[in-house]
Protein backbone atom coordinates (compact mmCIF):
# COMPACT_ATOMS: atom_id res chain seq x y z
CA UNK A 1 0.00 0.00 0.00
CA UNK A 2 1.64 3.01 -1.01
CA UNK A 3 1.66 6.03 1.47
CA UNK A 4 0.14 9.39 1.43
CA UNK A 5 2.35 11.44 -0.84
CA UNK A 6 2.17 14.32 2.35
CA UNK A 7 4.43 11.69 3.54
CA UNK A 8 6.86 11.34 1.30
CA UNK A 9 7.63 14.92 1.18
CA UNK A 10 7.59 15.21 5.29
CA UNK A 11 10.53 12.57 4.83
CA UNK A 12 11.67 15.23 1.86
CA UNK A 13 11.77 18.12 3.83
CA UNK A 14 13.73 16.40 6.36
CA UNK A 15 16.40 14.85 4.26
CA UNK A 16 20.07 15.40 5.40
CA UNK A 17 23.12 14.27 4.24
CA UNK A 18 26.22 12.81 6.48
CA UNK A 19 26.50 14.27 9.64
CA UNK A 20 24.52 17.18 8.16
CA UNK A 21 25.86 17.71 5.01
CA UNK A 22 24.26 19.36 2.40
CA UNK A 23 22.52 17.08 0.05
CA UNK A 24 22.70 16.79 -3.65
CA UNK A 25 26.11 18.68 -3.44
CA UNK A 26 24.40 21.57 -2.07
CA UNK A 27 22.42 22.05 -5.65
CA UNK A 28 18.79 21.69 -4.09
CA UNK A 29 17.11 20.78 -0.77
CA UNK A 30 15.39 17.24 -1.46
CA UNK A 31 12.43 17.99 -1.71
CA UNK A 32 12.54 21.12 -4.20
CA UNK A 33 14.64 18.39 -6.38
CA UNK A 34 11.77 16.32 -6.17
CA UNK A 35 9.18 18.67 -6.93
CA UNK A 36 11.37 20.89 -9.65
CA UNK A 37 12.26 20.80 -13.63
CA UNK A 38 11.78 21.03 -16.95
CA UNK A 39 11.21 18.70 -19.81
CA UNK A 40 14.42 18.86 -22.41
CA UNK A 41 11.92 20.22 -24.87
CA UNK A 42 10.82 22.89 -22.58
CA UNK A 43 14.56 23.98 -21.74
CA UNK A 44 15.18 23.78 -25.57
CA UNK A 45 12.16 25.75 -26.32
CA UNK A 46 13.34 28.75 -24.05
CA UNK A 47 17.26 28.39 -24.71
CA UNK A 48 16.32 28.77 -28.54
CA UNK A 49 14.83 32.32 -27.58
CA UNK A 50 17.85 33.30 -25.56
CA UNK A 51 20.23 32.46 -28.26
CA UNK A 52 18.23 34.16 -31.22
CA UNK A 53 18.00 37.38 -28.96
CA UNK A 54 21.66 37.65 -27.53
CA UNK A 55 22.93 37.05 -31.48
CA UNK A 56 20.35 39.73 -32.82
CA UNK A 57 21.07 42.14 -29.95
CA UNK A 58 24.71 41.88 -30.31
CA UNK A 59 24.91 43.39 -33.58
CA UNK A 60 22.00 45.40 -33.25
CA UNK A 61 24.37 47.59 -30.66
CA UNK A 62 27.09 47.16 -32.80
CA UNK A 63 25.55 48.35 -36.17
CA UNK A 64 24.84 51.60 -33.66
CA UNK A 65 28.34 52.29 -32.52
CA UNK A 66 29.76 54.67 -35.71
CA UNK A 67 26.59 57.16 -35.57
CA UNK A 68 26.19 57.41 -31.61
CA UNK A 69 26.99 60.65 -30.87
CA UNK A 70 26.86 59.76 -27.09
CA UNK A 71 30.88 58.95 -26.53
CA UNK A 72 29.46 57.14 -22.99
CA UNK A 73 26.55 55.20 -24.88
CA UNK A 74 29.03 54.44 -27.73
CA UNK A 75 31.43 52.84 -25.20
CA UNK A 76 28.38 50.69 -23.68
CA UNK A 77 27.31 49.49 -26.93
CA UNK A 78 30.94 48.17 -27.26
CA UNK A 79 30.52 46.16 -24.20
CA UNK A 80 27.11 45.14 -24.22
CA UNK A 81 27.39 43.58 -27.76
CA UNK A 82 30.25 41.94 -26.03
CA UNK A 83 28.31 40.67 -23.29
CA UNK A 84 25.61 39.40 -25.30
CA UNK A 85 28.03 37.32 -27.83
CA UNK A 86 30.36 35.92 -25.63
CA UNK A 87 26.77 33.64 -24.47
CA UNK A 88 25.49 32.79 -28.37
CA UNK A 89 27.50 30.07 -28.57
CA UNK A 90 26.65 28.46 -24.96
CA UNK A 91 22.79 28.38 -25.65
CA UNK A 92 24.00 26.97 -29.19
CA UNK A 93 26.19 23.95 -28.04
CA UNK A 94 23.73 23.34 -24.75
CA UNK A 95 20.35 23.04 -27.31
CA UNK A 96 22.70 20.70 -29.81
CA UNK A 97 24.00 18.73 -26.86
CA UNK A 98 20.61 17.96 -25.32
CA UNK A 99 18.86 15.13 -28.02
CA UNK A 100 18.01 18.09 -30.73
CA UNK A 101 19.86 18.93 -33.11
CA UNK A 102 20.34 22.31 -33.69
CA UNK A 103 18.07 23.03 -36.60
CA UNK A 104 16.34 26.38 -37.03
CA UNK A 105 18.90 28.12 -34.76
CA UNK A 106 19.41 30.07 -37.67
CA UNK A 107 16.69 31.43 -37.84
CA UNK A 108 13.84 33.13 -35.00
CA UNK A 109 12.33 30.68 -33.04
CA UNK A 110 9.19 32.75 -33.33
CA UNK A 111 8.81 35.14 -36.10
CA UNK A 112 6.97 38.23 -33.50
CA UNK A 113 10.60 37.73 -32.05
CA UNK A 114 12.03 39.01 -35.24
CA UNK A 115 9.33 41.55 -35.54
CA UNK A 116 10.08 42.90 -32.41
CA UNK A 117 14.27 42.79 -33.01
CA UNK A 118 13.31 44.18 -36.24
CA UNK A 119 11.19 47.31 -35.01
CA UNK A 120 14.32 48.07 -32.21
CA UNK A 121 16.95 48.16 -34.73
CA UNK A 122 14.63 50.62 -36.91
CA UNK A 123 14.42 52.68 -33.59
CA UNK A 124 14.81 56.23 -35.28
CA UNK A 125 16.70 58.41 -32.14
CA UNK A 126 18.80 57.46 -29.40
CA UNK A 127 15.74 57.71 -27.15
CA UNK A 128 13.81 55.42 -29.18
CA UNK A 129 16.79 53.10 -29.24
CA UNK A 130 17.35 52.98 -25.51
CA UNK A 131 13.73 52.73 -24.64
CA UNK A 132 13.43 49.08 -26.76
CA UNK A 133 17.04 47.89 -25.51
CA UNK A 134 17.23 49.02 -22.11
CA UNK A 135 13.88 49.44 -21.07
CA UNK A 136 12.39 46.22 -22.33
CA UNK A 137 14.70 43.56 -24.37
CA UNK A 138 17.17 43.56 -21.54
CA UNK A 139 15.25 43.10 -18.73
CA UNK A 140 12.58 40.54 -21.11
CA UNK A 141 15.61 38.70 -21.54
CA UNK A 142 16.78 38.84 -17.61
CA UNK A 143 13.24 37.65 -16.52
CA UNK A 144 13.33 34.82 -18.60
CA UNK A 145 16.62 33.41 -17.44
CA UNK A 146 15.66 34.08 -13.70
CA UNK A 147 12.29 32.39 -14.40
CA UNK A 148 14.69 29.44 -16.14
CA UNK A 149 16.61 29.14 -13.37
CA UNK A 150 13.82 29.18 -10.65
CA UNK A 151 12.19 26.69 -12.78
CA UNK A 152 15.20 24.57 -13.43
CA UNK A 153 16.23 21.29 -11.65
CA UNK A 154 19.38 22.29 -10.92
CA UNK A 155 20.57 18.44 -10.70
CA UNK A 156 18.91 16.72 -13.80
CA UNK A 157 19.63 20.06 -15.92
CA UNK A 158 22.95 21.54 -14.58
CA UNK A 159 24.49 22.53 -17.64
CA UNK A 160 21.38 24.51 -18.75
CA UNK A 161 21.27 25.59 -14.51
CA UNK A 162 24.84 27.18 -14.84
CA UNK A 163 24.57 28.48 -18.44
CA UNK A 164 21.88 30.46 -17.49
CA UNK A 165 23.43 31.28 -14.29
CA UNK A 166 26.30 32.61 -16.05
CA UNK A 167 24.55 34.14 -18.21
CA UNK A 168 22.56 36.12 -16.09
CA UNK A 169 25.08 37.87 -14.33
CA UNK A 170 26.47 39.26 -17.66
CA UNK A 171 22.94 40.36 -18.71
CA UNK A 172 22.21 42.04 -15.37
CA UNK A 173 24.71 44.07 -16.25
CA UNK A 174 24.07 45.46 -18.93
CA UNK A 175 20.24 46.02 -16.97
CA UNK A 176 21.44 47.57 -13.96
CA UNK A 177 23.94 50.26 -16.53
CA UNK A 178 20.76 50.30 -18.91
CA UNK A 179 18.04 51.40 -15.86
CA UNK A 180 20.73 54.08 -15.57
CA UNK A 181 20.37 55.21 -18.74
CA UNK A 182 16.92 55.13 -18.98
CA UNK A 183 16.98 57.52 -15.41
CA UNK A 184 19.43 59.78 -17.26
CA UNK A 185 18.12 59.83 -21.01
CA UNK A 186 14.73 59.35 -21.22
CA UNK A 187 12.38 62.82 -20.15
CA UNK A 188 8.98 62.69 -18.97
CA UNK A 189 8.46 64.68 -22.92
CA UNK A 190 9.79 61.26 -24.48
CA UNK A 191 7.39 59.05 -22.60
CA UNK A 192 4.73 61.06 -23.75
CA UNK A 193 6.78 60.84 -27.23
CA UNK A 194 7.05 57.24 -27.50
CA UNK A 195 3.79 56.06 -25.81
CA UNK A 196 2.37 54.19 -28.82
CA UNK A 197 5.99 52.81 -29.19
CA UNK A 198 6.43 51.70 -25.83
CA UNK A 199 2.78 50.06 -25.97
CA UNK A 200 3.80 48.69 -28.76
CA UNK A 201 7.25 47.00 -27.39
CA UNK A 202 4.35 45.94 -24.33
CA UNK A 203 2.01 44.30 -27.07
CA UNK A 204 4.90 42.54 -29.27
CA UNK A 205 6.02 40.89 -25.56
CA UNK A 206 2.67 39.77 -24.77
CA UNK A 207 2.02 38.49 -28.21
CA UNK A 208 4.69 35.53 -28.07
CA UNK A 209 3.89 34.68 -24.45
CA UNK A 210 7.01 37.65 -23.08
CA UNK A 211 10.16 36.68 -24.28
CA UNK A 212 11.02 33.01 -22.92
CA UNK A 213 7.48 32.18 -23.64
CA UNK A 214 6.45 31.05 -20.73
CA UNK A 215 3.83 33.71 -20.16
CA UNK A 216 -0.06 33.85 -21.46
CA UNK A 217 -0.06 34.78 -25.44
CA UNK A 218 -1.99 37.78 -26.57
CA UNK A 219 -2.64 37.65 -30.14
CA UNK A 220 -1.40 40.88 -31.63
CA UNK A 221 -3.81 42.60 -33.55
CA UNK A 222 -2.33 46.06 -34.52
CA UNK A 223 -0.14 46.71 -37.67
CA UNK A 224 3.30 44.60 -37.37
CA UNK A 225 5.49 47.29 -38.62
CA UNK A 226 6.03 50.71 -36.16
CA UNK A 227 8.81 52.15 -37.36
CA UNK A 228 7.95 52.56 -41.42
CA UNK A 229 11.86 52.99 -42.49
CA UNK A 230 14.35 50.43 -42.01
CA UNK A 231 17.73 51.58 -40.13
CA UNK A 232 20.50 52.26 -42.12
CA UNK A 233 23.95 51.96 -41.29
CA UNK A 234 25.63 55.79 -41.13
CA UNK A 235 29.24 55.53 -42.12
CA UNK A 236 30.26 58.89 -40.92
CA UNK A 237 31.18 58.78 -37.14
CA UNK A 238 29.35 60.66 -35.03
CA UNK A 239 30.85 62.53 -31.35
CA UNK A 240 28.46 64.35 -29.32
CA UNK A 241 29.62 68.69 -28.62
CA UNK A 242 32.25 67.62 -26.46
CA UNK A 243 34.27 66.72 -28.96
CA UNK A 244 36.23 69.75 -30.77
CA UNK A 245 38.05 70.17 -33.42
CA UNK A 246 38.34 66.06 -34.84
CA UNK A 247 39.91 66.54 -38.11
CA UNK A 248 42.94 68.50 -36.15
CA UNK A 249 45.75 66.77 -37.42
CA UNK A 250 48.46 69.03 -35.92
CA UNK A 251 50.02 66.69 -32.91
CA UNK A 252 52.15 64.07 -34.34
CA UNK A 253 51.94 61.72 -30.80
CA UNK A 254 54.51 58.92 -32.03
CA UNK A 255 56.94 60.99 -33.00
CA UNK A 256 57.01 62.55 -30.24
CA UNK A 257 56.82 59.19 -28.15
CA UNK A 258 59.75 57.62 -30.62
CA UNK A 259 61.95 60.57 -30.07
CA UNK A 260 65.06 58.91 -27.79
CA UNK A 261 65.81 62.92 -26.36
CA UNK A 262 63.04 63.05 -24.32
CA UNK A 263 62.15 62.42 -20.81
CA UNK A 264 59.68 59.41 -19.98
CA UNK A 265 57.24 61.80 -18.01
CA UNK A 266 56.15 64.15 -20.73
CA UNK A 267 55.32 61.02 -22.90
CA UNK A 268 52.99 60.32 -20.92
CA UNK A 269 50.51 62.74 -22.25
CA UNK A 270 51.15 61.10 -25.67
CA UNK A 271 50.67 57.58 -24.41
CA UNK A 272 47.05 58.59 -22.78
CA UNK A 273 46.36 60.97 -26.12
CA UNK A 274 46.98 57.68 -28.21
CA UNK A 275 44.80 55.80 -26.27
CA UNK A 276 41.59 57.97 -25.57
CA UNK A 277 41.58 58.44 -29.72
CA UNK A 278 41.31 54.93 -30.46
CA UNK A 279 37.70 55.66 -30.42
CA UNK A 280 38.39 55.73 -33.97
CA UNK A 281 38.47 51.93 -34.05
CA UNK A 282 35.33 50.70 -32.51
CA UNK A 283 33.48 53.22 -35.00
CA UNK A 284 35.63 51.90 -37.78
CA UNK A 285 35.58 48.24 -36.79
CA UNK A 286 31.31 48.27 -36.81
CA UNK A 287 31.34 49.20 -40.25
CA UNK A 288 33.38 45.87 -40.86
CA UNK A 289 30.95 43.65 -38.93
CA UNK A 290 27.77 45.80 -40.77
CA UNK A 291 29.50 45.16 -44.17
CA UNK A 292 30.49 41.18 -43.80
CA UNK A 293 28.14 38.50 -44.31
CA UNK A 294 27.87 34.49 -43.85
CA UNK A 295 30.69 34.36 -41.52
CA UNK A 296 30.77 31.72 -38.80
CA UNK A 297 29.86 33.35 -35.66
CA UNK A 298 33.35 33.03 -34.11
CA UNK A 299 34.00 35.44 -36.70
CA UNK A 300 31.67 38.02 -35.48
CA UNK A 301 32.26 36.77 -31.63
CA UNK A 302 36.20 37.96 -31.88
CA UNK A 303 35.96 40.74 -33.77
CA UNK A 304 32.66 42.22 -31.33
CA UNK A 305 35.58 41.23 -28.87
CA UNK A 306 38.27 43.18 -30.26
CA UNK A 307 35.62 46.46 -30.40
CA UNK A 308 35.19 46.05 -26.91
CA UNK A 309 39.07 45.85 -26.11
CA UNK A 310 39.32 49.25 -28.36
CA UNK A 311 36.77 50.91 -26.46
CA UNK A 312 38.44 50.00 -23.25
CA UNK A 313 41.64 51.67 -24.72
CA UNK A 314 39.62 54.81 -25.23
CA UNK A 315 38.76 54.99 -21.51
CA UNK A 316 41.86 53.86 -20.39
CA UNK A 317 43.00 57.28 -22.09
CA UNK A 318 40.25 58.86 -20.58
CA UNK A 319 41.16 57.63 -17.11
CA UNK A 320 44.99 58.73 -17.45
CA UNK A 321 43.99 62.37 -18.44
CA UNK A 322 41.74 62.30 -15.14
CA UNK A 323 44.71 61.11 -13.55
CA UNK A 324 46.67 64.43 -14.42
CA UNK A 325 43.52 66.57 -13.64
CA UNK A 326 43.39 67.27 -17.33
CA UNK A 327 40.48 68.51 -19.49
CA UNK A 328 40.69 65.82 -22.19
CA UNK A 329 37.72 68.03 -24.13
CA UNK A 330 40.54 70.40 -24.55
CA UNK A 331 42.16 68.19 -27.10
CA UNK A 332 40.84 67.03 -30.02
CA UNK A 333 40.67 63.53 -30.61
CA UNK A 334 40.66 63.62 -34.67
CA UNK A 335 38.30 61.67 -36.42
CA UNK A 336 39.84 61.03 -39.78
CA UNK A 337 41.03 57.91 -39.17
CA UNK A 338 37.81 56.59 -38.94
CA UNK A 339 35.45 58.92 -41.11
CA UNK A 340 38.07 58.20 -44.09
CA UNK A 341 38.00 54.60 -43.48
CA UNK A 342 34.29 54.29 -43.49
CA UNK A 343 33.62 56.80 -46.51
CA UNK A 344 35.90 55.91 -48.92
CA UNK A 345 37.36 52.29 -48.78
CA UNK A 346 35.35 49.11 -48.54
CA UNK A 347 35.33 46.69 -45.83
CA UNK A 348 38.64 44.31 -46.39
CA UNK A 349 40.45 47.38 -47.28
CA UNK A 350 39.40 48.75 -43.44
CA UNK A 351 40.50 45.04 -42.17
CA UNK A 352 43.33 45.40 -44.01
CA UNK A 353 44.53 48.81 -42.75
CA UNK A 354 43.85 47.71 -38.90
CA UNK A 355 46.06 44.72 -39.79
CA UNK A 356 49.13 46.48 -41.17
CA UNK A 357 48.74 48.64 -38.02
CA UNK A 358 48.80 45.67 -35.83
CA UNK A 359 51.86 44.40 -37.26
CA UNK A 360 53.36 47.55 -37.47
CA UNK A 361 52.78 47.69 -33.38
CA UNK A 362 54.59 44.08 -32.85
CA UNK A 363 58.45 45.08 -33.45
CA UNK A 364 59.63 45.59 -29.74
CA UNK A 365 62.05 49.00 -30.87
CA UNK A 366 58.94 51.06 -32.01
CA UNK A 367 55.73 49.45 -31.05
CA UNK A 368 53.90 47.92 -28.16
CA UNK A 369 56.42 46.83 -25.90
CA UNK A 370 58.47 50.46 -26.31
CA UNK A 371 55.43 52.06 -25.46
CA UNK A 372 55.18 50.07 -22.43
CA UNK A 373 58.90 50.80 -21.68
CA UNK A 374 58.15 54.13 -21.54
CA UNK A 375 55.39 53.75 -19.65
CA UNK A 376 57.39 52.11 -16.70
CA UNK A 377 60.19 54.77 -16.96
CA UNK A 378 57.77 57.29 -16.12
CA UNK A 379 57.46 55.57 -12.47
CA UNK A 380 53.81 55.89 -12.52
CA UNK A 381 51.63 52.63 -12.17
CA UNK A 382 48.56 53.75 -13.32
CA UNK A 383 50.73 54.71 -16.99
CA UNK A 384 52.11 51.40 -16.86
CA UNK A 385 49.36 49.26 -15.95
CA UNK A 386 47.53 51.25 -19.04
CA UNK A 387 50.17 50.40 -21.59
CA UNK A 388 50.73 46.62 -19.81
CA UNK A 389 47.15 45.72 -20.79
CA UNK A 390 47.33 47.76 -24.30
CA UNK A 391 50.20 45.83 -25.09
CA UNK A 392 48.68 42.59 -24.42
CA UNK A 393 45.56 42.61 -26.05
CA UNK A 394 47.16 44.11 -29.13
CA UNK A 395 48.62 40.31 -29.37
CA UNK A 396 45.09 39.05 -29.31
CA UNK A 397 44.55 41.48 -32.08
CA UNK A 398 47.09 40.94 -34.19
CA UNK A 399 46.24 37.16 -34.00
CA UNK A 400 42.32 37.98 -34.87
CA UNK A 401 43.64 39.93 -38.43
CA UNK A 402 45.60 36.66 -39.11
CA UNK A 403 43.46 34.06 -38.56
CA UNK A 404 40.13 36.56 -40.55
CA UNK A 405 41.83 39.08 -43.29
CA UNK A 406 44.72 37.27 -44.42
CA UNK A 407 43.21 34.18 -45.64
CA UNK A 408 40.92 36.35 -47.81
CA UNK A 409 44.27 38.29 -49.07
CA UNK A 410 46.25 35.41 -50.03
CA UNK A 411 48.88 35.82 -47.14
CA UNK A 412 50.33 37.40 -45.14
CA UNK A 413 52.89 39.00 -47.00
CA UNK A 414 50.01 40.36 -49.89
CA UNK A 415 47.89 41.34 -46.72
CA UNK A 416 50.67 44.05 -45.89
CA UNK A 417 51.18 45.27 -48.78
CA UNK A 418 47.44 45.59 -49.44
CA UNK A 419 47.10 47.50 -46.05
CA UNK A 420 50.23 49.65 -46.36
CA UNK A 421 48.94 50.95 -50.36
CA UNK A 422 45.52 51.31 -48.34
CA UNK A 423 46.69 53.14 -45.56
CA UNK A 424 48.62 55.68 -47.60
CA UNK A 425 46.03 56.56 -49.95
CA UNK A 426 44.42 56.89 -47.11
CA UNK A 427 46.50 59.77 -45.63
CA UNK A 428 48.00 61.20 -48.95
CA UNK A 429 47.55 65.04 -49.32
CA UNK A 430 44.76 64.81 -46.20
CA UNK A 431 46.53 67.59 -44.24
CA UNK A 432 46.25 70.42 -46.73
CA UNK A 433 42.46 69.21 -47.69
CA UNK A 434 40.43 69.20 -43.95
CA UNK A 435 42.25 72.56 -44.04
CA UNK A 436 41.41 73.92 -47.22
CA UNK A 437 37.71 72.24 -46.68
CA UNK A 438 37.90 74.71 -43.38
CA UNK A 439 37.41 71.20 -41.12
CA UNK A 440 40.25 72.21 -39.34
CA UNK A 441 43.12 74.92 -38.68
CA UNK A 442 45.29 72.46 -37.53
CA UNK A 443 45.51 74.73 -34.18
CA UNK A 444 48.83 73.11 -31.81
CA UNK A 445 47.03 72.17 -28.91
CA UNK A 446 50.15 70.87 -27.12
CA UNK A 447 51.88 73.43 -25.59
CA UNK A 448 48.45 74.24 -23.38
CA UNK A 449 48.33 70.29 -22.05
CA UNK A 450 51.97 70.21 -21.53
CA UNK A 451 51.98 73.60 -19.18
CA UNK A 452 48.97 71.86 -17.63
CA UNK A 453 50.38 68.49 -16.71
CA UNK A 454 53.06 70.51 -15.85
CA UNK A 455 51.74 71.97 -13.04
CA UNK A 456 50.03 68.67 -11.76
CA UNK A 457 53.38 66.82 -11.61
CA UNK A 458 54.92 70.31 -9.88
CA UNK A 459 57.87 71.23 -12.65
CA UNK A 460 58.83 73.51 -14.71
CA UNK A 461 58.23 73.06 -18.53
CA UNK A 462 61.10 71.98 -20.56
CA UNK A 463 61.14 74.86 -23.59
CA UNK A 464 62.13 72.32 -26.16
CA UNK A 465 59.34 70.01 -24.90
CA UNK A 466 57.06 73.33 -24.67
CA UNK A 467 58.24 73.89 -28.56
CA UNK A 468 57.22 70.47 -29.71
CA UNK A 469 55.51 70.84 -33.54
CA UNK A 470 55.40 67.89 -35.55
CA UNK A 471 52.27 67.63 -37.29
CA UNK A 472 50.92 64.31 -39.35
CA UNK A 473 51.07 66.60 -42.68
CA UNK A 474 53.90 64.42 -44.14
CA UNK A 475 54.33 61.49 -42.03
CA UNK A 476 52.14 58.44 -41.07
CA UNK A 477 51.41 57.33 -37.46
CA UNK A 478 54.19 54.79 -38.36
CA UNK A 479 56.60 57.58 -39.17
CA UNK A 480 56.38 56.44 -42.86
CA UNK A 481 56.52 59.26 -45.27
CA UNK A 482 52.77 59.86 -46.90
Amino acid sequence: MFKPIQLFMSLASDYTGYKGLPEIVGLHKMEEAITKGLTVSESVNRLKRYHWTAKRLSLILIGRITSMPVYELKMAFSMHAHLLAEHVDPFFNRVREMREPPYGMDEAPHTMLDVLLDEIQNAPSTEALVIGIYQYIIPALVSGLEQHIADNNKLFDHPTYRICKLALSDIKEIDDYGQKVVKALISADDVITYHDWMCYLETSLNSIGGLDGTQPIDVMTSNKSFWKEAYLFDFIPQRDERFVDGYNMRVNAEAFLLNRDIDALPKTIMLYFKRMREINVPEMMASIVHETKDKPWEYYREMIRQIWDEARHAMMGEVGFASLNIDWKKIPMDVTWCHLLNTEFNSKERHSILFYIEQGLMPAKTGKKYEWEVAVATTNRLTELIQDYDWADEVLHARIGRDWIVPELGGQEKALEYGNKAWDKALSNRYDQFEQEGRTKHENWWPEIYVEACKHWGTEPDPGILDFDISYRESRPDQQKV
